[in-house]
């Protein structure tokens, strides 16, 4: 059996809305065309995303004493997931995302993440000690694992999403990290971030890029571009940032080559915006792997 990957901060509860164009800055009222609940959130993503590529995965989160976060724990109840739940006085983390047909979204924070003083971090500090990977998520609950990672000389891996270069919140998992995922959504010069975090010492960066595919450098100063497989329809696109991680992840994990872990990736990105979960339905590793050699990508 192997190892788990502890994945730190990130699990709530979303109501997503399906528009035929994002709203204006104007009064109005809207018809959605549908709207659902579901489990939302980077850490959620990115568990059920590996436990269904067949890895065991540790997810920490804070959630609040309510009825969405027996929501979460239930969506969350699934084979290769252990959930260290640590539960708070603040109401479970809420988001409210506005889609449009193209991917575009707008999310509200109607209950944003908690942050309390006081965490206990023995869970943690046990799942960790004999973990194969720790990804902590931006959250600032989560920067005291970052040490702890360090401390258990554990490799640790952060996802930046749509850092803009100059954040002082993203700098500790930034300087923590020995992998950095991030977007180029609001960082033009994405290139430049990538040979300089090289530079520093990272083992690699990987550049996301939405439709327009992924890009990585690695230590050694290769330069890789995935493009992002075409669907036939886009169902929801939440959580295809965290379904690319994961299958690069698990082929980075099973010893795959980049070019494959990048290939891997894409092939969760692509299954993932054809679902309403997180986590494509009836995701495996075996499926990915049916996708790269018979659908032509």
């Amino acid at each position: 059996m192997n190892k788990p990957i502890v994945i730190i901060g990130g699990a709530s509860l979303d109501t997503i809305i399906q528009l035929d164009a994002l709203p204006t800055p104007t009064p109005q009222t809207l018809w959605p065309k549908s709207s659902y609940r579901s489990v939302g959130s980077t850490g959620a993503g990115k568990a059920l995303n590996l436990a269904a590529l067949g890895r065991n995965v540790v997810l920490h989160s804070l959630l609040g004493q309510d009825t969405e976060a027996d929501l979460v724990r239930h969506a969350l109840n699934k084979p290769g997931i252990e959930l260290l739940a640590e539960a708070t006085d603040t109401p479970t983390e809420q988001h409210v995302n506005l889609m449009d047909p193209h991917g575009g979204r707008v999310s509200l924070f109607v209950q944003p993440p908690a942050d309390p003083s006081v965490v206990d971090w023995a869970p943690v500090t046990s799942a960790i000690s004999g973990c194969e990977r720790v990804v902590i998520n931006i959250l600032s609950y989560t920067k005291p694992a970052l040490a702890l990672a360090q401390n258990a000389s554990k490799p640790v891996w952060t996802d930046l999403h749509d850092y803009d270069g100059r954040n002082p919140h993203h700098q500790p998992f930034i300087d923590a990290a020995n992998v950095i995922f991030l977007s180029s959504d609001n960082l033009p010069d994405y290139r430049s971030f990538m040979e300089k975090m090289i530079d520093e010492g990272k083992e690699l960066v990987v550049c996301t890029h939405g439709s327009d595919g992924a890009t990585l450098l690695s230590q050694d100063g290769q330069w890789l571009e995935q493009p992002a497989f075409p669907v036939g329809q886009v169902q929801d696109t939440n959580g295809a940032g965290d379904a690319f991680f994961s299958g690069f992840l698990c082929g980075h994990l099973n010893g795959e080559n980049l070019k494959t872990c990048l290939r891997l990736g894409a092939v969760c990105g692509a299954l993932c915006v054809t679902s309403r979960s997180l986590a494509a339905e009836n995701l495996s590793l075996q499926r990915v792997h049916d996708h790269l050699r018979e659908g032509g990508w």
